[in-house]
């Protein structure tokens, strides 16, 4: 211990009468942890921020939508679901806890005392609030009886209030949409931006108000989200969904599926799946700034090897031993690599940030700790394997030899 102690002050006392070559040693080290740690930290942040837009659903959401492939649509083939399949489901399929369609009537004007907006207007049922997790903030939700009776009332999101300069509290104010006069009775919880784009602009109207507008004749654009009863047995209940939906449409055995059955949180595993491999390859990309730095290190080191042969001549005359010089110039190494690791992770957290922060509603950055922890291994893995040649040239030179050197 005290001989690792006595090499640790040595390195550090040759870096501090070295600073700048110290520093410009450490420099490829700093830039690709920097680098790393950049790339991770805004990666991490932006899949965090996608996958908490599912956390509502708790993971045991499905969702029934038309499947639709881009050849199909070019030639005028589109599949719709069927306001049936919402019975259908609700009747056949006994794992559902609850359900909620959910459909686009069309029309996307929103109008108050001569202020108009474009929204997202969509119709769904009271259950909407529980199988998705939002909640009104003032007022209330869409009830039941709303529904039953297709009254003309809406619950709206923050950015209408601000896009129509509604008043604060716009409860009980009247909105026009599709010709029709509707009664503000909520406000939804605010859900931000994202990528630049409100979360909040839109407007929702009861299931069968919304079947009034669009009328017979019309195919709705329509998706069922689906609250599973038993987590367990979320795959059995997808099959069964499946099953029910094939008889629904008459599909014949060898017919493939017009419709497609994702999980709640399937887009968030996607994402984090995309965000994965992103982030190897970058790390891989930047591993070679790791490489450059470490091969930095050990040159350095050599050149400091052939600066301190008479020091070395005289640690050995005075009873150093050959393992004494290498681990010396080894901890020398490693704690450069070290110094330059951490310092890139600050500098790397920082840029993060400050990217971040630049970016107009960019989530904020994360570091998680395996980054933390990778880029410590990495450079003092880097300091070991590039200063094992410069460490062990030291041990081996003959002390005779090393004392006459000028």
């Amino acid at each position: 211990m005290n001989l690792f102690l006595e090499s640790l002050r040595s390195a550090l006392a040759s870096i501090r009468a070295h600073r700048l070559r110290s520093f410009l040693t450490s420099l490829g080290i700093i830039i690709g942890v920097a680098s790393v740690i950049t790339v991770i930290s805004l990666i991490q942040g932006l899949s965090k921020s996608v996958t908490d837009q599912f956390e509502g659903l708790g993971g045991n959401g499905l969702t029934v939508r038309p499947h639709n492939e881009f050849k199909e649509v070019m030639r005028g083939k589109v599949n719709y679901l069927r306001f049936d399949d919402v019975e259908q489901l609700r009747l056949r399929v006994d794992g559902i806890r609850n359900l909620s369609p959910v459909f686009t009537p069309g029309f996307s004007e929103v109008r108050f005392t001569g202020m108009s907006a474009t929204a997202q207007v969509f119709a769904t049922t009271a259950s909407y609030q529980e199988v998705n997790g939002r909640y009104a903030r003032l007022g209330r939700f869409l009830s039941e009886s709303d529904d039953a009776g297709a009254r003309r009332v809406a619950v709206i999101g923050e950015k209408l209030i601000e896009d129509l300069h509604l008043p604060p509290n716009p409860v009980g104010q009247f909105v026009l949409y599709a010709n029709e006069w509707f009664k503000i009775v909520g406000v939804m919880e605010k859900r931000g931006e994202i990528f630049g784009m409100s979360q909040d602009n839109y407007m929702i109207i009861p299931f069968k108000t919304g079947q009034s507008i669009i009328g017979n004749n019309t195919r709705p654009q329509l998706q069922i989200t689906v609250a599973v009863r038993d987590l367990g047995r979320l795959d059995a209940t997808r099959s069964h969904i499946r099953m029910v939906m094939r008889q629904a449409h008459r599909l014949k055995l060898d017919d493939t599926d017009d419709f497609e059955i994702e999980s709640a949180d399937q887009i968030a595993k996607s994402f984090e799946k995309l965000s994965g491999t992103v982030t190897l390859v970058m790390g891989g990309v930047v591993g070679i700034a790791l490489l450059v730095g470490g091969i930095g290190i050990m040159n350095i080191m050599l050149v400091s090897v052939k600066e301190r042969t008479r020091e070395i001549g005289i640690c050995k005359a005075i009873g150093a031993r050959s393992r004494d010089i290498l681990l010396q110039f080894l901890i020398e190494a490693v704690t450069l690599s070290l110094l330059g690791g951490l310092l890139g992770l600050v500098i790397g957290y920082a840029l993060g940030v400050g990217i971040a922060a630049m970016i107009p509603d960019f989530p904020p950055a994360v570091v998680p700790w395996w980054a933390v922890a990778l880029s410590v291994l990495f450079s003092g893995g880097v300091g070991v394997v590039f200063g094992v040649v410069p460490a062990s040239q030291a041990a081996r030179l003959d002390p005779i030899d090393a004392l006459r050197y000028e």
